[in-house]
């Protein structure tokens, strides 16, 4: 671990003394894993703390981890990704927080921290099907209102529930069955008649 992520490191051990957390360094980059009870507390300490100051949020991420790695992980299915910078001190840092029910996955919004999570967020929901307590606006972003499911997560089938297409006779939308036959693609080489030049 180089200086500057021991420095970042002793200072979350002192910010954060009396919180479950656990840090772990990958390739270079620090992740502070937060349970969801002490998640927004601790993300406006990392914004306003003078020695961190991560006053931007970079991204917010969905991830499954259903089937994570080697098909064995054994945690909790879903987690909220946070992408922090601090554009003063030039430093980053990732905070990952898990939702606590599998079947209905809900973590803060942490848009009152930072107002560019709306999107996101809106995009987490959308994709994985995170529900973000205290956002003022979680609709889908990406898919149709009447869309069925979430597509990013690693249940959902892989040619969907349904498809939609144009009907001219009735001038709407509407959703069919899907019709995809599966098949399977094997490539196929070409070969020209000689390759003597």
């Amino acid at each position: 671990m180089n200086a500057k992520l021991q420095a970042i490191s002793a200072r979350l051990d002192t910010l954060l003394e009396g919180i479950d957390f656990t840090l772990q360094e990958h390739v270079g980059e620090l992740t502070l894993v937060l349970p969801r009870a002490d998640m927004l507390p601790v993300l406006k300490r990392l914004r306003d703390d003078y020695d961190l100051r991560f006053e931007q949020l970079i991204d917010v991420c969905g991830v499954d981890y259903q089937s994570y790695g080697d098909g064995a992980w054994s945690g909790k299915r879903f987690a909220a990704v946070y992408h922090l910078l601090s554009v003063s001190k030039n430093q980053r840092l990732r905070v990952r927080v898990f939702a606590e029910d599998d079947d209905f996955p809900i973590v803060d919004s942490v848009i009152e921290l930072w107002p560019a999570a709306n999107w996101f967020e809106r995009e987490a929901f959308d994709l994985f099907g995170l529900i973000f307590e205290g956002h003022p606006d979680l609709r889908r972003i990406l898919t149709d209102y009447g869309f069925v499911g979430h597509p990013f997560r690693k249940d959902f089938p892989l040619t969907g529930y349904v498809e939609m297409r144009y009907d001219p006779d009735q001038k709407r939308v509407v959703y069919q069955p899907v019709s995809i036959e599966e098949r399977e693609i094997v490539p196929r080489t070409i070969r020209e008649g000689s390759f003597n030049g």
